[in-house]
Formats: C-alpha cells, structure tokens, sequence
C-alpha cells in the first residue's frame, strides 16, 4: 500500500524562503537608481573644491564616445606629472551627467560617453585612485567585466589596500560564480573563479572587519567551498557583531543542518530570545523540530511565527502539517479549512482535509473534498489516489475501480519508457486496481491489473507476481498460484522473495517438506538481512503446518538477526500467532503486547490481539478499542471489519455486528469466517434461513481452502449448525407451510 506523506516543504526548499543568497549583479540599464550621482573628490588625499570650468578646458564635442568597446586610459609614461585637478573635476562631472542620463533613459550613447569623460578626468589626475574605482564601477555596471576587472586590478598595482577596488572584483567573481552555475560553466573554471572570490573577500574582511554582510558573503563562500570551520567562524563573527540579525542566525543554522547537526542548527536560532526573533527565524525553527520529529516543538514554533506574520501561507501549511503529524485532527482540520479558504486553488489543502475528514470516519465529507481537489487539478495523483481509497472504504466498488483506472491510464507513456517515480505511481494504482477487482471477486481483470505491473519489471513485476497468487489463492485456485511462482522465478532466477513465495505454497500444497527444504537453501550465501526474512518465512510455514517446535526454533533464529524497530515488531507479532495458535493465550497476549510496545498502531498486531480476545469472549471492551484503532488505520480491510463485527456480536450489539460483519463479507466473499460469523449472527437474530444460507457458503470456502488457513474445530461446528438450522426449518415448514421470505 502506498505510503501517504504530508506534502510539505522540504528542510532545504524553507531555508531557500530565508537565506542570503549569491546573486548575479544586473546591468545599468536594470537598475532604478544609479550608484553614485554626486561627483567625487578625483584625489582621495586632497580635497578640491568645486569651481567653474576653466575657460581653456576641453569643449564638450571631444568627449564624444565611439560606439564601441574602449580599454582603460593609459598610465601616464612620468609618474611625476603634475595633477591637473580642476581639469579632472570638470570631466568628472561630465561624466556624472552622461552617467545619471544614461540611468534614467537607458541610452548606449551616454554610457559611452560617461565613460570618456571619466578616462579625460584620470588623463588630469592619473593616479586618483577614486577615479580609477569609479570607472571600474561603470564599467561593471554597463556589463564590461573584462574592463571592470582590468581597470580595478590596474588600482591595485598602485593602491593594494583599496577597499573599493577589491569589492568591485568581489562583485564581479560573485556575478560569474551565478553565470557559471545556469551556465553550466566547467567544474574547474567555476572552483578558480570560486577561489577568486574567497580571495578577495577575505581582503575585505581584512579591511573592513565589522561589515556583516562582507562576513556572511565569505562564509557562504567557505560554504560553498566545503570548507564548514572556516564557513562557520565568519557567521560566528558576524554573530559577535550583530547577535540577533536574522540573516546571521539563519545561515548560521542553515551551515549545521546541511552537515547533518540538526541539534547544533536548533541551539542557534534558540540562542536568540524568543521576543527578539524574527517570523523566518521561527518558522526554520519549527522546519528544523520536523526534521528531529518533535511536532509539538514544531507546533509551538509555527504558531510563534504565525502570530508574527498572520496570514502567512506557507506557515499555515507548515503548521497544519505538523498538527497532523502531532495526530491533532480537529486543529488540523482547521488550519487546512483556512488555508483552502484563503486559497481556493489550493489543491493539497482539499486532499488533506479529505485524509483527515477519512481518519475521522467522515467518509462523505472526505470524498466532497477529495473531489474538489481533482475538479482543481484532475491529474493529481495524491487526489486521485485519495479518491479511489474513499470509494473503496464506502463499498463502491465499480466506482473505486473507475477511477484507479483514470489513474492508471494518467500516469501511462504509449513508449512504455517511465521515470523511477513514474514507475512507483503506476504501479500504486495498479496494485489498488487489483485489490479492488479481488474484492468484487473478478479473478481475470485482477490478473491483468497485476500482469501491468509484471510487465514493468524488476521490483514492481515481484509485485505483480504476489498479487497474481493472491488472485489465485483467493479463488483457491493453487495450481495457477503455484504455476504463477515457477514462471516469476524463470524470469527473475536469482529473485529470493520469489521462491520464498513457492516454498510457501508448495508447503501449503501437500508438498510442505519440498517447500521448507527450497527455503532452507537460501539461507547459503545470505546476507543478515536475507537469512532474517528466509527465516520469519520458514516459521509461517511451520505455524501453518503446526510444526510448533520447528516453528520456535526458526523464531530462535530469526531473532538475533532482527535489530530493527521494525523486524522485532514483527518478531513478536509471529511468537504471539505461535503460541496463540497453540491455545497458550497467556504467553499470546505478552508476546503481542511486546509487539505494540514497539509500534502502538501496528494494526495487524491490534487486531490479531483484539479477535483473541473477542473470540474468548474476554476483555471485550479493550478487544473494542483495539479492533476500531486496526479499522481506522485501514477501513478497507475486511479481515479487520469481520473482527469488528465479533466483538460487537459477542458485546451484544446486533445491528452493529451485523453492519461489518456484511460489509467483511461484500470484500472477502472466498473466506469461510466471515460467512461462519454472519451466519451466527443471523441465527442470533432470530433469521434461521439466512444462517443456514451463510453456513453452507462457509462450509463450500472450507472445502476449497488450503490446510493451513483451517481452524481445528471450525468446519464442524459450522457442519453441526447448519445441520441444527436445517432440523428447525424443516419443522417450521411443515407446520407453516411454505416459507416467507426473512
């Protein structure tokens, strides 16, 4: 069964919302305001007042700009020329003119000459430093990086301490590290120009020691470059400077959870007083809490941001999702009724309200939302999925299938050519559209449901050999099951879980020391993790032959192989089927609630230990809960609805018992239980002939099944009940005379 995750953000894609990111400088003409409208002083060491324009300065006409590119003015050949600093002022502020039009208009013509003025200005004052800066900007912004890197690196020769110059070409190896990444630049260009960066960021750190922004640019770039220690100490010195900037704590936090400190990344942004937080600050909390699957934490850091920011869609997303998580539906249900009502289009808001609407047991409810996401976005799968699981739980059949098989022919290429993802989709639909044909009992379209699969290969054809034999089993049809098997392993010879499944119905199959020999053989060569399953494989078979020493001897096995949560869960769940089916019930019910103590939903366990105890009539009210926690988690299941039934029937409660125990029967139609426990509730009720009826199919199941899947004891207690309901009613009939219908 596909496992339903909660669409929500991933960890990276929220830090994404609130980091500092690297990106490509634009253009003059993109921006809305210029860098610098006011002329400067030409020479940083001594100041000159503005005056008028000397009478013999240059007209205007001789700044006028070729069309084309230009390089850098040339230095001077005496270094001892004498400044003419009346003369640059004035070019200067010619070119501040050019450059200020150029901005507003958006005119080639004016850059360029902006850019003359500028060289006429250094032609006067040659080794103004300022001038040189400002010139390397212009060029920057007009988007000449070559002549923005010769001019700021011809400052430098003279002016290695100049902050101005370094920035420019940290601006520019920042603008082509973005260029390189969407330009898909080679790995070596990109780590020289990478290299380039860090180099001069760490001179202006060096320069300027208290610039934040400067200190969290190198440290993004040390992130870059995998270099956390060095990355990790300028956030801490931007920190030291500022503690509470949210874009300090954020990349701080951001730099532990890519390396895997979740913790470290939360004791950051905790660092900061609550009160002193930021909404981002706080939903990234809550983010982080998710990833260390703390939901109430979560919860608490959501709200906090909500109330900061309300209205805030992605929180409300976010939170809502960390109260499903939390099991705190009716909140849930909430936030996503207000997330759907401040989005309508909101397809993912429909299809958890219908998943929570479906936990509830609000199936009608469940199935409007469903349906309202898909009249959004018909092909969404996680809505079409939901859809087709309602109508399952609600009995319609036909309708179930119809639209698993929207789903099926959604997610289909006439190439047959599909992604890994693609695969996985098809292939849900697929195992749910054969499920569904099986529980209307129409063995052939399951067949070819599950032969899709098969056809898709590799894992997903195991997939559709197993529900091949179910088919088959389930229409106790074991030859095909078992010809099913030899042909899956024919195909796929190396496949274990293959002929684990033939060792299994031989054993079922009168063949069970050739079954339990085939299985034995896998364990040769096996992993730990293969011998585990080989063996869990082995002790079903020995329950189901009720070799009980055979059986606790493979468990013995099993047992130091199953070090997951998971496969000891399961470990005690077969020692409870192993002494239950032994009648210890005592050793039954410790076994099954080591089980549940390791997963407290794990529905066949709940289920398994409810029917027990309904079954001895015994702890009914705690069989009750039990049984309705394994319904919720799976209403579709008719083994865990005729286990309803019981308990209802043994608690006294008819209508009730009678409500599941016909829905069990509507899905399992080939399983001789339920037809033996509705056949009981009927003659409970006072309606021989419809007991007599459900007898008869019960025992005509029996007859067809396999050995392993009999109770000692039930065909003739269903033998001696029929034959009891059939004495009454030939008695009634004589002395009534022609039956009425009941």
């Amino acid at each position: 069964m596909m496992t339903k995750t909660h669409p929500r953000l991933t960890l990276a894609s929220k830090f994404a919302a609130v980091s500092l990111f690297l990106l490509p400088f634009s253009p003059i003409f993109a921006q809305t305001s210029p860098a610098n409208n006011t002329p400067a002083s030409p020479a940083k060491d001594q100041q000159t007042q503005p005056s008028v324009a000397p009478a013999q300065a240059a007209p205007v006409e001789t700044a006028k700009a070729d069309s084309g590119p230009t390089s850098p003015a040339p230095a001077p050949d005496s270094a001892a020329a004498e400044p003419n600093r009346a003369q640059a002022y004035y070019h200067l502020a010619l070119a501040s003119v050019y450059e200020d039009d150029a901005v507003t208009e958006g005119h080639t013509d004016e850059l360029n000459q902006a850019i003359e003025q500028y060289k006429l200005a250094l032609d006067a004052d040659p080794n103004s430093a300022e001038l040189n800066d400002d010139l390397a900007n212009l060029y920057f912004r007009a988007d000449r990086v070559h002549d923005a890197e010769t001019a700021a690196r011809a400052v430098l020769k003279t002016h290695p301490d100049d902050i101005d110059a370094h920035r420019l070409l940290g601006r520019l190896y920042l603008r082509q590290l973005g260029e390189g990444q969407n330009g898909g630049a080679s790995t070596s260009s990109s780590s020289n120009i990478l290299d380039q960066a860090i180099g001069e960021f760490e001179k202006i750190v060096a320069l300027q020691p208290r610039s934040v922004e400067d200190h969290m640019v190198l440290g993004q770039l040390y992130t870059v470059k995998h270099q956390s220690d060095k990355a990790e100490a300028e956030f801490k010195t931007a920190q030291a400077i500022e503690p509470e900037s949210e874009e300090v704590v954020l990349n701080l936090a951001r730099l532990y959870a890519e390396s895997g400190d979740v913790p470290h990344a939360v004791k950051a942004i905790e660092a900061v007083p609550v009160d002193g937080r930021t909404p981002k600050m706080e939903f990234t909390l809550g983010a982080l809490y998710d990833q260390l699957k703390q939901p109430k934490d979560a919860i608490a850091a959501y709200k906090r941001a909500e109330d900061l920011e309300p209205g805030d869609l992605q929180t409300m997303d976010a939170l809502a999702a960390a109260l499903l998580t939390d099991d705190e539906l009716d909140e849930a249900l909430k936030q996503y009724q207000a997330l759907a009502d401040a989005d309508p289009e909101n397809t993912e808001a429909f299809v958890h309200l219908g998943e929570i609407q479906r936990r509830q047991g609000k199936y009608e409810d469940a199935l409007a939302n469903v349906r309202k996401a898909r009249k959004i976005d018909p092909t969404s799968l996680e809505a079409g999925f939901n859809e087709g699981q309602l109508l399952d739980i609600l009995g319609r059949f036909d309708e179930a299938v119809q639209t698993y098989q929207e789903m099926v022919d959604t997610t289909s290429h006439a190439n047959g050519a599909y992604t890994e993802e693609e695969k996985n989709n098809r292939a849900i639909f697929l195992d749910h559209l054969g499920a569904i044909y099986l529980e209307e009992n129409k063995i052939d379209p399951a067949i070819a449901a599950y032969q899709k699969l098969i056809d898709m290969g590799g894992t997903f054809a195991a997939r559709g050999y197993q529900g091949q034999v179910d088919a088959y089993r389930d229409a106790h049809e074991f030859d095909k099951a078992i010809a099913v098997t030899r042909t899956a392993i024919a195909a796929d010879p190396k496949d274990r879980d293959l002929k684990l499944m033939l060792a299994g119905e031989l054993a079922d199959q009168d063949h069970p020391d050739e079954g339990l020999a085939m299985a034995k053989s896998l364990l040769d060569g096996a992993t730990p993790d293969e011998q585990r399953g080989v063996w869990f494989a082995i002790v079903q078979m020995d329950v189901r032959l009720h070799r009980w020493k055979d059986a606790e001897d493979a468990l013995d096995r099993a047992e130091p192989l199953a070090t997951k949560k998971e496969d000891r869960t399961y470990l005690f769940f077969l020692r409870g089927e192993w002494a239950e089916r032994q009648k210890h019930l005592d050793l039954a019910e410790q076994y099954f609630h080591q089980a549940l103590s390791l997963d407290p939903e794990n529905a066949m366990t709940l289920n398994y230990l409810g029917y027990m105890w309904a079954d001895k009539g015994i702890k009914l009210p705690d069989a009750l809960k039990m049984i309705r926690k394994a319904v919720e988690l799976e209403p579709g299941n008719g083994a865990y609805l005729d286990s309803l039934g019981w308990v209802y029937f043994k608690m006294g409660e008819y209508e009730l018992a009678e409500d599941n125990l016909r829905q069990a029967v509507n899905r399992d139609e080939t399983d001789p239980t339920v037809h033996m426990h509705l056949g009981d509730l009927y003659e409970k009720t006072g309606r021989i002939r419809l007991a007599a009826a459900q007898w008869q199919l019960s025992l005509d199941e029996f007859a067809k099944s396999s050995a392993g899947d009999i109770e000692p004891g039930d065909v003739e207690r269903v033998q001696k009940e029929l034959e009891g309901a059939r004495v009454r009613l030939a008695k009634e009939d004589s002395a009534a005379g022609p039956a009425k219908p009941e």
